[in-house]
């Protein structure tokens, strides 16, 4: 190879592919530990499926939790996540647990962060029977006005926290959500909500404020680090392909911006934060056929590339046929993501046999585990069908639509919803067995009654009762008896997919041996889940990612992962992504 095939464009010490949480966190833990870092985002916006998302980060431990005396045993987090995902290596555990707290501290310090989390006390753990806390171990990232990002807040992803149907400047965070769906629309204390949120509505029109609360206000304080701290990010500049020396060590990239390809070097490393493959039609047929097209939450922008540029310069992959799992309803012009919805009393959930098959308030990707087991046993749960009086119908907020205002039109004609006065006639519009469906909401009744669930066990889990109704006798049953019922349809739906390049506990990609790729790292949904086939509780996505971002950076400090500029270099699975 000549002298000018080996000449870089661009040299850095750390390059970070993906603007994410992690790939954030990456880049603001080398640049603050003396390394010249550089961010590229394939996509004209930044911020990937952490600015779309709740935006929770689990950090055990983290000083907010410690401010307000809640201190968890170490040991006994650590056997939570062994028991929930003992797939996983220990180290990994061991790893993240170890630097959660010290990450959100860290973060705390800065101007950023300074009373930028809160704790939605009481939003559970997904698994507390398991080990899991009853109080959560979740934080948000606290609302913030937009235009402290000046010019950098129009390529932000998602950047807008309206509320659908809302008045201009009307936000909210998810523990007034929480609080919208216990008003049940009468008492002092849903008048005091809805006051506090036309009162944030004349404060957002007077003084211009365009608050982003949720992933966008977490994407959007990791931003300000950023800008504080000099680090650039270009937009619209997607990586090709991984750049290897003669040893089989990553020691850049070759990206394409502005129509010109690029040869970047990572001296110290390259961070993969490229995200999943939720958006990658082959590889969701290849890896997760059941799946139909559009259903996922995520990033349209998420098409695996960071996983497949990893596994060609030889990196090992894991659950690649699992995701972050949310059942979804298929609304006109995208998908509305079921978290509350499933955990109201008037309420049940059906296959088309007719028949429950899952305890429906259970957690989303539990959910969604028993809809695809059930849908290989040859009985189609693809799509499912909740099943809801009217009572619960004009009592709750169903998929954004509010109590008391008349059913979406669009809704009605495009299948999402159907409507019938006995459950009989129902279940023939759905195409369910009238006699199983009829059976099913009586069973469903006479458990409502007795308050308790001897099928699934709905309601006995604090997990369960966050979204339910308090004023039931079991906040998640009630009868479905008044007519006229309701059927949506669901589809397995998700945040995200959590399949991806297998790492070690300093977020190095690991290959099919057990051997560390020198240069390579990987977080967020690039990398194979450490929370493995499950799910730890709200932000147990966000927060490892954030976390190996830290970590991986901090390991790339330690020490150059390659120096060899005068050796053959190779350019590996140079393609089109």
């Amino acid at each position: 190879m000549s002298d000018v095939e080996r000449d870089f464009d661009h040299e850095v010490d750390v390059l970070v592919v993906g603007s994410g949480a992690g790939g954030l966190v990456t880049a603001w833990t080398a640049k603050t530990r003396g390394l010249d870092v550089l961010v590229i985002e394939k996509a004209e916006l930044y911020g990937g499926n952490s600015a779309l998302s709740g935006g929770g980060a689990w950090m055990p431990n983290a000083p907010e939790f410690l401010r307000q005396g809640q201190r968890d045993d170490p040991e006994r987090v650590f056997a939570y996540l062994r028991a929930i995902a003992p797939e996983v290596a220990p180290e990994r555990h061991h790893r993240y647990l170890d630097e959660v707290t010290k990450l959100a501290a860290a973060l705390e310090a800065t101007p950023a962060f300074r009373n930028g989390f809160f704790w939605a006390k009481g939003y559970s753990d997904y698994h507390p029977e398991k080990g899991g806390s009853p109080l959560g171990r979740g934080l948000w990232a606290a609302p913030i006005d937009r235009r402290e990002l000046k010019e950098d807040g129009a390529a932000l992803r998602g950047g807008t926290s309206r509320i659908p149907g809302a008045p201009r400047g009307m936000w909210l965070t998810s523990v007034d959500f929480h609080a919208l769906t216990h008003l049940r629309w009468r008492g002092w204390s849903g008048k005091r909500t809805l006051l506090m949120l036309a009162w944030r509505t004349i404060q957002a029109r007077r003084q211009g404020l365009v608050m982003m609360t949720s992933g966008a206000a977490l994407i959007t304080r990791l931003r300000l680090l950023l800008r504080a701290e000099g680090i650039p990010l270009w937009l619209q500049t997607p990586m090709r392909s991984l750049i290897t020396d003669a040893d089989g060590a990553v020691i850049g990239v070759q990206a394409e911006r502005d129509g010109t390809t690029l040869r970047i070097r990572a001296r110290r490393g390259v961070m993969m934060a490229t995200g999943g493959f939720e958006s990658s039609e082959e590889m969701r047929d290849r890896y997760q056929p059941a799946v139909g097209k559009g259903w996922s939450s995520g990033s349209p922008d998420n098409t695996g590339d960071g996983i497949r540029a990893g596994q060609t310069v030889g990196g090992a992959l894991d659950l690649m046929d699992d995701a972050w799992w949310m059942p979804a309803m298929q609304v006109p012009g995208g998908v509305w993501p079921l978290v509350a919805e499933r955990a109201y009393p008037e309420q049940f959930i059906v296959n088309s046999a007719g028949r429950r098959f899952v305890n429906e308030a259970s957690p989303y990707t539990d959910f969604v585990h028993a809809q695809l087991e059930g849908h290989a046993t040859g009985v189609s749960h693809i799509p499912v069908f909740m099943i809801i009086d009217h009572h619960g119908w004009t009592h709750n907020i169903i998929a954004g639509h509010l109590p008391g205002l008349p059913i979406n039109k669009e809704w009605l004609a495009s299948g999402l919803v159907q409507r019938a006065d006995t459950i009989a006639e129902l279940a023939g519009l759905i195409g369910v067995p009238p006699d199983a469906l009829t059976e099913t909401a009586e069973r469903f009744n006479q458990f409502a009654r007795n308050a308790r669930d001897d099928d699934f066990h709905r309601g006995e889990s604090a997990y369960d009762r966050y979204y339910g109704n308090p004023d039931y006798p079991n906040p998640n049953l009630g009868e479905v008896k008044e007519p006229p019922f309701y059927a949506f349809r669901l589809v397995p739906g998700d945040l995200g997919t959590k399949g991806g390049l297998l790492t070690d506990e300093n977020a190095r990609v690991l290959r099919e041996d057990g051997t560390a790729i020198a240069g390579l790292y990987a977080t967020g949904n690039a990398s194979a889940a450490v929370m493995g086939h499950d799910y730890a509780g709200p932000g147990a996505t966000i927060g490892p990612a954030m976390t190996f971002g830290w970590v991986g950076a901090q390991h790339m400090v330690a020490g150059p992962q390659s120096a060899r500029s005068d050796e053959a270099l190779v350019v590996s699975g140079d393609r089109d992504r």
